[in-house]
């Protein structure tokens, strides 16, 4: 009885191996996301997830990538069609116009305004409308040729990756979606053959630390070895019928397609480039743009419409009535802009672009999707499974009867 039993627990060093291999591969994976906020007590005693807890490097490391090595903003904004965006907003812009000018002229001079005719406010009324398309053109085309200094895509994309850690999470998630589960599943593969080494050395060799040092090294052997079979080899290398390259490496043109249609669904769009446009830090050269076609607009509109206005409002109301119109505009142009988002989306066609130039990146290149989210902090990891390893092996030695 004693031999069967001396036996069993031999044979369970590779088993309890394959699972102190899985576990401790299946913690790591897990201690790289989770959790999104910092459980415990600052600074030492808790943890939060490694992605998160670097949440605006990591944005930073992949809008570089997107941004500053993929995609050209300015190429992008002119594919945008002047004629298309003027026909989708001119409806909604006629009419909110005619509110910002009874608005703004009630502000600015509403002793002549009440005093005018219906038929010099209509006048003025027809005077805009037709002249709408115009503007809105030299306005797109003035964006277009600025759009560097009203538009930081990246600041937004950054703050927005930094603001929604789990939107960090999911970029990493789907993009090693087939190499995370990997990960856990080949630490019990190789916790099991580390094991059968284990066992054998504890068979002709019975020393005590034996199986807390076979579990230490099981902690961070199955964790180094995982992710270099994910990014290693970087370039195929062919050995008789069979080709080998790292994991992630060999599903670069799967992953450039799944990477480019969440970066445009969540991050790089049209309502992400409106909200940059209208709330960045290039917002005041907007309202520049803004007033000095609003300006040009508007002494047009009068000296054709009602020449003797200005005489009549004086040059301070007339200044001020030009200021607020812009700043009407401004404030309401979002709203104006909703209008354009699903021809913008396809115009600027992201996720295609996207899509193809990753697809051409070199493995070296190609790397730094995911392995960022493995670089940051990777020693806590292999440290932490280590030492569950000698735990689970000291676990081991009472099993034995030592």
């Amino acid at each position: 009885m004693q031999f069967i039993v001396e036996n069993i627990a031999l044979l369970s060093i590779p088993l309890i191996s394959a699972v102190v291999g899985w576990f401790t591969n299946f913690l790591a994976v897990k201690m790289m996301f989770y959790p999104i906020k910092f459980v415990g007590i600052r600074p030492i005693f808790g943890w939060q997830g490694i992605i998160p807890a670097k949440a605006r490097q990591m944005a930073e490391i992949e809008v570089e990538l997107v941004l500053g090595r993929l995609l050209n903003i300015r190429e992008i904004a002119g594919r945008l069609d002047a004629d298309k965006i003027t026909h989708l907003i001119e409806r909604r812009l006629n009419q909110v116009l005619k509110r910002i000018v009874n608005d703004v002229m009630q502000e600015s001079a509403p002793k002549l305004w009440a005093m005018l005719p219906v038929q010099g406010k209509n006048a003025l009324y027809k005077r805009i409308e037709m002249d709408i398309p115009n503007v809105v053109k030299k306005m797109v085309h003035d964006f277009q040729n600025n759009i560097d200094e009203i538009v930081d895509i990246e600041e937004i994309v950054v703050k927005e990756l930094t603001e929604d850690p789990e939107l960090i999470n999911e970029i990493f998630l789907k993009a090693g979606a087939e190499e995370f589960p990997f990960i856990i599943k080949s630490g019990a593969y190789f916790g099991f053959l580390f094991g059968l080494v284990t066992m054998m050395l504890w068979y002709f060799y019975p020393i005590w630390w034996i199986l807390p040092v076979g579990g230490l090294v099981v902690g961070y052997a199955t964790n180094w070895i995982a992710l270099h079979i994910i990014f290693e080899p970087k370039h195929p290398k062919v050995i008789g019928p069979i080709k080998i390259q790292g994991m992630f490496l060999k599903r670069q043109n799967e992953v450039s397609r799944v990477y480019a249609e969440l970066i445009q669904k969540k991050l790089i769009n049209a309502q992400v480039i409106t909200k940059a446009i209208v709330h960045g830090s290039g917002s005041a050269q907007l309202l520049e743009l803004i007033e000095l076609h609003v300006n040009d607009a508007i002494d047009r509109y009068i000296n054709v419409a009602l020449p003797y206005f200005t005489l009549g409002v004086g040059s301070e109301s007339y200044y001020k009535m030009k200021q607020l119109s812009a700043q009407r505009i401004f404030e309401d142009s979002e709203k104006f802009l909703l209008y354009t988002h699903d021809y913008a989306n396809e115009a600027l066609n992201i996720e295609a672009d996207l899509r193809e130039k990753m697809q051409g990146l070199s493995p070296e290149d190609f790397e730094g999707v995911l392995r960022p989210a493995y670089q940051q902090d990777e020693w806590k990891l292999i440290v932490i499974g280590s030492l569950l390893g000698a735990v689970a092996g000291v676990g081991q030695l009472y099993l034995m009867g030592m």
